[in-house]
């Protein structure tokens, strides 16, 4: 690869090569409080090419790739660069990470203790994530929960937070001091623009947490909480996960451990104050 940049996430290193120049400059911008992988040797590759020699220069095109793929893929313009190195590092930790069990989820903490929210896409996870850190939680992650099969612990993973759509203005305007990427448009999600995590998520993002409490969010629908059976929240869980059945063994004990432990609770929202309410009323009583 002509260019390249290292940043290391929480536990887990990335190497990270283009044919363009563009998407790396992205990336040092965005990650420049990160370090890079232990010795330089990172956990996981990601290649952004162009299939072709000319698609580098005509109507250019970028391919995801690395020690993982998917080949039917379809590549996205230059433009949105940045966009497949989020999705390459995304696909690396979905297919290849057999080490913690992964939950899609945001994941905050407080005094020790993990808050994970997890959910369909536009449930508004990535929005709570980000309005509960403006609120003093700090951000352990926005795309992955990281699992410890061993201890039970979550571990961090702060990377950009994506922000889609409507909820972009949401978090501008609740933190307009906050460092944000460019805003991409016309993506397969819409308008996306990412935050970059505060410097405290960042500089603690090597201390795992002990989790509490799981929520369901839904957004759009009157004020409303529900505690979520074990049955439920095991089969939540699994649709969530993108390497329980890799793991095997270990991928369903550390579920079975994490479902039997920690409380879950559904919860519905009107609108983004509304959820921060029910989110410290129900934290309050753990």
């Amino acid at each position: 690869m002509r260019h390249v940049h290292q940043l290391k996430i929480g536990p887990i290193g990335f190497r990270i090569g283009s044919d363009w120049r563009v998407p790396i400059d992205a990336l040092r911008t965005l990650y420049a409080d990160y370090p890079g992988p232990d010795d330089g040797v990172a956990d996981f590759t990601v290649r952004l090419f162009a299939a072709r020699p000319w698609r580098r220069f005509v109507r250019p095109s970028v391919m995801i790739g690395g020690d993982f793929v998917l080949p039917e893929a379809a590549p996205l313009p230059l433009v949105q660069g940045l966009l497949a190195a989020e999705m390459g590092m995304n696909l690396q930790m979905a297919l290849g990470q057999r080490r913690y069990l992964l939950l899609h989820a945001s994941v905050v903490e407080r005094n020790g203790r993990a808050l994970l929210m997890t959910g369909e896409s536009g449930a508004g996870k990535s929005t709570l994530a980000a309005l509960l850190a403006a609120h003093g939680w700090r951000l352990m992650g926005d795309e992955f929960a990281l699992v410890d099969p061993v201890t039970g612990l979550v571990h961090a993973f702060p990377r950009l937070i994506s922000l889609k759509n409507a909820a972009i203005g949401v978090v501008e305007r609740t933190l307009p001091d906050a460092r944000f990427g460019p805003l991409l448009t016309g993506t397969p999600k819409g308008d996306i623009r990412h935050l970059v995590p505060d410097r405290r998520a960042i500089a603690a993002m090597h201390v795992p947490a002990s989790p509490v409490l799981l929520l369901f969010p839904r957004f759009g629908f009157d004020a409303a909480t529900r505690q979520v059976d074990l049955g439920e929240v095991f089969v939540r869980l699994t649709q969530a996960s993108t390497n329980y059945v890799a793991m095997g063994e270990r991928g369903f004990d550390a579920l079975a451990g994490l479902v039997g432990r920690v409380p879950a609770v559904a919860i519905d929202y009107p609108d983004t104050q509304a959820a921060i309410d029910q989110v410290e009323q129900l934290w309050a009583a753990i």
